[in-house]
């Protein structure tokens, strides 16, 4: 897996022009990941809500909960779904609206630096193997496409929004993704 600095894409991925992306202050600044979950609605896994969400097709009417959120303008660059498969959103090089109010090592405006990788997923079940090795991927073509990343500049969105947010929850296994990584694991 690679990312073409050109288009900020990742090859070999399907790509989903999310409307929810502009520029970022700085494209040469992107100094940290994020990881976060989602599941629509909670706790369910499949179908396109997530797609839905993030390309502003959101049924307001085809679930109750949707009702709150079907308006919300967000994204992420990427999506790795229960499976493994990867869904891209916005380029690297563009400001992904994934972290909302948030702060990281001092810095506001975490969207304006990092890159947003949402896993299907819930702060209460387990993610799958599959997610973490595609998410090592995901990470490892990122750290050799953009030089300032490197495996120590990843954070759960819980940590930049910790008044606000959850994710990606105590089920998510940093031991293991850093074991992948660092080539570790079995």
């Amino acid at each position: 897996m690679q990312v073409n600095y050109e288009t900020g894409l990742l090859n070999e991925v399907e790509y989903h022009f999310s409307p929810n992306q502009d520029e970022r202050p700085d494209c040469d600044d992107i100094t940290g990941i994020v990881v976060h979950n989602i599941s629509l609605p909670p706790g369910e896994f499949g179908g396109g809500w997530i797609d839905d969400l993030f390309l502003n097709q959101l049924d307001p009417t085809a679930h109750p909960y949707f009702q709150n959120i079907a308006q919300l303008k967000v994204s992420a660059h990427v999506l790795i779904r229960r499976n493994g498969e990867i869904i891209q959103y916005v380029p690297f090089h563009k400001r992904a609206w994934h972290a909302g109010v948030s702060c990281w090592n001092g810095r506001e405006r975490c969207n304006d630096f990092t890159i947003g990788i949402e896993l299907e997923g819930c702060d209460d079940k387990l993610f799958e193997p599959a997610q973490y090795q595609q998410l090592a991927s995901v990470i490892k073509a990122l750290c050799a496409c953009y030089p300032q990343l490197n495996y120590t500049k990843i954070v759960g969105h819980q940590a930049i929004a910790p008044d606000r947010k959850t994710d990606p929850g105590p089920f998510f296994d940093w031991n293991y993704l850093d074991s992948i990584l660092n080539n570790k694991a079995g």
